[in-house]
């Protein structure tokens, strides 16, 4: 259950600060990354359950490292998650910058964008878990951007509700595909294609989005190539690379839209275009 107690509640204290000092500090070679790990995981034991107060890539959040690996990393290994991806984001945020976080978890890159891009940037977060999308709306409370609309529904390729199939070992995977055969728990969510999106909040341009629905990334850009108008192609996409669940060409499609490849990494690809 997530705890609604004022943040601070749950300052960290004893060991897991130890561990929060040192795990953050170590370097992405092998052995301190494996060492960052091994007292990770310590750490996580300790706590019990209890969830931890932080700052954390910019932003303060309550972060719950069980059976999330995404809110594991961003607590205790920061300096590990997607290094790459968000400095290549950094590099391009300027004022008024645009940006939607599809499949957005606890808020790390959507809050990541806010910290930098200032009072005249623009973000939406979406995410359909239920308890996923009240923590990201925790988050996004307990920092001053105001900047940071979150939605709770699931991007597809039509509008309407959508069964959302859930891993019980990794509450940050959903996916409209069966993710975890046999064991995957199902819901019913709200969804809404990308265009529609873009439409009901009036954007005009989009400078970047970031996709992450464990492999439906297909699903949701070929309708919107198909029919969006080229004034709203984003000119950047951080994709999570799901090419083996891809049911299209998704890099040819963007290629022939006039995206190019500009960073690739274990998890994620990024195209430019222009």
């Amino acid at each position: 259950m997530n705890d609604p107690r004022p943040f601070g509640a749950y300052a960290p204290s004893g060991f897991a600060k130890w561990a929060l000092e040192r795990t953050r500090a170590f370097s992405n070679r092998w052995a301190p990354r494996r060492m960052a790990f091994m007292l990770r995981r310590l750490a996580v034991q300790s706590l019990k359950g209890q969830p931890l107060d932080v700052e954390t890539l910019g932003a303060r959040m309550r972060l719950y490292p069980y059976n999330n690996v995404c809110e594991k990393r961003i607590l205790f290994t920061p300096q590990f998650f997607d290094p790459q991806e968000l400095a290549l984001l950094e590099s391009r945020i300027a004022p008024g910058f645009t940006f939607v976080d599809v499949g957005a978890n606890v808020g790390g890159y959507a809050l990541f964008v806010a910290a930098r891009a200032g009072p005249s940037g623009r973000i939406l977060a979406l995410e359909p878990q239920p308890e996923i999308f009240d923590r990201l709306t925790y988050n996004i409370r307990q920092n001053p951007f105001g900047t940071v609309k979150a939605i709770a529904c699931a991007v597809a390729d039509k509008t309407g509700e959508l069964t959302l199939f859930l891993d019980p070992r990794n509450k940050g995977e959903s996916s409209v595909k069966i993710v975890g055969p046999n064991e995957a728990d199902a819901i019913r969510v709200p969804a809404i294609t990308l265009l529609d999106l873009l439409n009901r909040e009036n954007f005009t341009r989009i400078d970047a989005i970031k996709l992450d629905v464990e492999g439906a990334e297909d699903l949701i850009l070929d309708p919107f190539f198909r029919d969006a108008p080229e004034s709203l192609y984003p000119k950047l996409f951080v994709i999570e690379d799901g090419r083996d669940q891809w049911q299209i060409d998704l890099p040819e499609l963007l290629e022939s839209k006039g995206y190019r490849l500009i960073l690739h990494t274990r998890l994620n690809v990024v195209y430019e275009r222009g």
